[in-house]
């Protein structure tokens, strides 16, 4: 019983002082009072059907139920991270939205801490939330770009051709969005060549497509533009004929940002 309680202390230590600056507060999930009866154990069977695609209430009624169980199984696997992400991303209040990203975080390093570091889709749906949840804020995204590099790192050695490409697409974009050296990890080298790959292997996906334009973009070459237009304009088409679900919507707000610089800018 003693080493039971001292685990459950060092894990809890671990998850306080895992990433700097994130909320560990939980956002209330409203009215659940007509969720379906559901185990954690029928909830992890049903994992798959749980996407993009599913409403706000049944994520929402999923995650209520892993809040609440004790089971280190259930909350081993990267569901819990998973589920966060999706409603974070949806969410149009930033506060709630960055509590979901971080409850998302701690989902991940639980799962970290009792012997997931194997698991690709835990560092990456870390990584995710992580990047959600900072995002806003200079300072505290500066203190978690290290462990931000790290888990994309991890994630794309494991699992490089989750969420079509995703952990590609986010170290590209980490590259080419961060401060450059000595300020930051910033590479736009990096960040080209992350992204090519993306689109070669995962020509599906639109972001690919939009963070590789964006990529082509920072260059400076006007040799560029002809290829910035072209993966723009794909990347656009994929995203208005393809089912993105709740996805698409602030998809469709980075792609009009990005149409905006383009027709702002000149080289």
């Amino acid at each position: 019983m003693r080493k039971e309680r001292l685990i459950t202390a060092i894990l809890m230590l671990l998850f306080l002082m895992s990433c700097a600056g994130l909320p560990r507060d939980h956002v209330q999930l409203g009215q659940l009072s007509d969720c379906p009866k559901q185990t954690s154990a029928m909830l992890v069977a049903k994992q798959c059907q749980l996407s993009t695609l599913s409403d706000t209430h049944t994520l929402a009624c999923a995650l209520a139920v892993l809040r609440d169980t004790q089971n280190p199984t259930v909350r081993c696997p990267s569901l819990g991270s998973r589920l966060c992400l999706y409603l974070a991303e949806r969410e149009t209040n930033q506060e709630k939205r960055e509590k979901l990203a971080a409850e998302g975080v701690g989902f991940a390093e639980a799962a970290l801490a009792q012997g997931a570091s194997g698991d690709g889709e835990v560092h990456y749906y870390l990584a995710a939330n992580l990047g959600l949840a900072v995002r806003e804020h200079f300072t505290v995204a500066m203190q978690n770009l290290s462990r931000l590099e790290d888990e994309m790192k991890q994630a794309l050695a494991l699992s490089p051709d989750i969420d079509d490409g995703g952990p590609l697409r986010l170290l590209g974009a980490l590259y080419l969005k961060a401060p450059a050296w000595p300020n930051g990890i910033g590479d736009g080298d990096k960040a080209l060549e992350l992204l090519k790959k993306a689109v070669t292997e995962h020509p599906g996906h639109p972001l690919n497509h939009l963070f590789y334009a964006q990529a082509l973009w920072s260059e400076g070459d006007e040799a560029n533009l002809p290829q910035v237009k072209a993966e723009f304009a794909l990347g656009q088409k994929l995203l208005a004929e393809g089912n993105w679900g709740y996805s698409k919507e602030p998809w469709k707000k980075e792609f009009d940002e990005f149409q905006e610089e383009l027709g702002e800018a000149s080289y």
